[in-house]
């Protein structure tokens, strides 16, 4: 099944809309099995027509989505019902609709609302319960006149309409539209702790062996996306391969990100982490508290940025810092052991170092952290690395190794070596 996109809006071609439709939909499609074979981003307008017809051509179904409100350069209705060569009618159950729901707030329908109420003949309504503008699904019989065999899905712009809209009215149409026996999926194995090149050297022989799987590597944020597309079977003997060869820098098989499963596995063991942090800023505990549930499992996060504050917060002695420096091993060590009393957690993290763009020196340049891991009953471990470049970047890698650190551990794992 060939599938486009066409997302419309002047407001997304000249920057003032960010289009994240586009992304969106296509991972609602890999997990469908489904593959998108082109995107396009029109301007308000003629553009929509000539797009639509276009694509309705090549492809077996197009999603176009915006191009539905109530002005004058919302024509997608107008678009589809010229491709398909349909009259537009007034559909009364939506003029309803949009009646009542101006009336509850104390407002009459203009002539530019009613607009909403329009559709080409034979077009499904999808319903919107989150806003004014109803989707249409034009099933391809309605093109056959014309030659088109394509299923079109017009669909509000706004993100928080257009998302539930596809989950719960156009997935199911898509699912019945695929041929009996169709069982290709796409799975996602998150790894971290290495670079793209090293896991594609690990597991790409291997991989290709198993046959019918397409494969392709998505370099993260710390972290690196093999994504796999095959039958079921295929796709098992692929996770098992990937547990075998590369299991210690195995995040997860279900797309979730690190610090989900970091929260999940210390739910499931009923232990709790507290973090100490300096050049980071309070990213990691940013990082956790993203996650819902986590105030079962997180306590505390302490921003220990002033050398005063490591001493006053966390009893780091003042001698220990004047002796290596705030940005040592030594002084990361005694961070994560004093959050660790301090708190009263199973574990801590700790993280000192330079984030830049001066601060460092020959020994010691910008980019240098140490991570610290002090849990209970257990020998605290530090770890130097090496981030350069901007502050953001030095922020997440550091989250990244320190959150992976603790799911090392909790996954019964050692931490690597320098």
């Amino acid at each position: 099944m060939k599938i486009e996109i066409i997302n419309t809006g002047t407001e997304l071609l000249i920057g003032d809309v960010i289009n994240t439709n586009a992304a969106w939909l296509g991972q609602c499609f890999v997990e469908l099995g489904l593959e998108v074979s082109r995107s396009t981003c029109v301007p308000d307008g003629a553009a929509i027509q000539e797009a639509l017809g276009e694509a309705c051509a090549r492809v077996d179904v197009v999603i176009v989505t915006g191009g539905l409100g109530p002005t004058m350069d919302d024509v997608s209705r107008e678009g589809a019902s010229a491709v398909f060569g349909l009259a537009m009618d007034f559909d009364d159950e939506v003029l309803a609709w949009l009646t009542a729901f101006f009336a509850s707030r104390g407002k009459p329908v203009n002539e530019h609302n009613k607009r909403q109420a329009m559709k080409p003949r034979g077009a499904i309504v999808m319903p919107n319960a989150h806003g004014t503008a109803p989707g249409l699904y034009l099933p391809a019989e309605l093109g056959a006149a014309r030659g088109l065999n394509c299923h079109v899905f017009l669909l509000p712009g706004p993100p928080r309409e257009l998302k539930p809209m596809m989950t719960e009215q156009v997935v199911p149409v898509l699912r019945s539209l695929l041929p009996d026996g169709n069982s290709t999926e796409c799975r996602y194995f998150k790894f971290t702790g290495m670079g793209e090149s090293d896991i594609s050297m690990a597991l790409q022989g291997a991989l290709e062996a198993i046959g019918g799987l397409e494969i392709g590597y998505c370099l993260g944020k710390g972290d690196v996306d093999v994504r796999l597309r095959g039958s079921v079977a295929a796709l098992d003997e692929a996770g098992t391969l990937c547990r075998e060869k590369l299991g210690e820098f195995l995040v997860s098989d279900d797309r979730r990100l690190l610090e989900q499963v970091v929260v999940e596995k210390l739910k499931e063991q009923g232990q709790w982490v507290a973090t100490a942090e300096s050049c980071t800023g309070g990213f990691i505990a940013s990082r956790l508290t993203d996650v819902s549930g986590a105030s079962g499992v997180f306590g505390l996060g302490l921003v220990t940025y002033a050398n005063e504050a490591k001493t006053r917060q966390l009893g780091v002695p003042s001698a220990l810092i004047e002796e290596f420096g705030a940005v040592s091993a030594e002084v990361a060590a005694a961070m994560a052991e004093g959050c660790l009393q301090v708190s009263g957690a199973d574990h801590a993290l700790a993280v000192t170092g330079i984030a830049g763009p001066g601060g460092g020196s020959e020994g010691k340049p910008v980019g240098t952290v140490f991570v610290a891991l002090a849990s209970k009953g257990r020998a605290t471990e530090v770890r130097r690395r090496s981030y350069p470049g901007g502050r953001d970047r030095f922020k997440m890698l550091t989250s990244q190794t320190a959150l992976d650190f603790l799911r090392r551990r909790l996954s019964g794992f050692d931490l690597p070596g320098e």
